[in-house]
């Protein structure tokens, strides 16, 4: 498993966070760490080690974009995860994936499948 990939998951609701680690798990990734806020999700961005990141865009009311712009920079592929309509994705980040929630496990295989390949 020394080769699966790491995925960091940013995600402040601890329950949709603990989901995502037995997703991950079970499809064969490796949790890099979940960050809860804007600033410990763009420390983690900043630092890197991972594969591709799940970003939450709404962080305890404050959105994340600016965790998305560091991950753009740095060439870390991510998907945004919403739970409404409110999340105006930036026009800069509109051809990024979303994943809606609630998340399905097969929606989350197939938005990690996607942005790994390409």
């Amino acid at each position: 498993m020394s080769d699966s990939k790491t995925i960091l998951v940013v995600e402040d609701e601890a329950m949709i966070g603990m989901m995502l680690e037995d997703y991950l798990e079970t499809l064969g990734y490796r949790l890099h760490a979940v960050a809860v806020s804007v600033d410990e999700a763009c420390d983690q961005a900043r630092r890197g080690g991972f594969d591709a990141a799940l970003l939450d865009c709404n962080l305890q009311g404050e959105k994340s974009w600016p965790v998305a712009d560091i991950l753009a920079e740095t060439g870390i592929p991510f998907i945004f995860a919403t739970g409404g309509m409110a999340d105006d994705v930036p026009s800069g980040h509109a051809d990024r994936p979303t994943l809606a929630k609630p998340y399905t496990i097969g929606a989350v295989e197939r938005a990690l499948a996607k942005v790994l390949s390409a």
